[in-house]
């Protein structure tokens, strides 16, 4: 499940990151304060979604083992 999970945070951490920092950009919120705390805000979001990602991923691979 671990490796499923990192694999997942490595994909998902950067996309959340980059999507957050594209909302400021957007926002026109240019100052670099704003844009690393939108990117650790991204890293963060990025936990729960690569869990639940690696979990249905998980759940897929047992299925079709069986």
């Amino acid at each position: 499940m671990f490796a499923l999970f990192l694999a997942a945070y490595l994909l998902t951490a950067p996309t959340l990151m980059g999507i957050v920092v594209i909302m400021l950009l957007t926002a026109d919120l240019f100052s670099a304060q704003h844009i690393a705390i939108a990117a650790v805000a991204g890293a963060a979001i990025g936990v729960p979604v690569a869990w639940l990602v690696a979990r249905k991923l998980e759940h897929i691979f047992d299925v079709k083992r069986n």
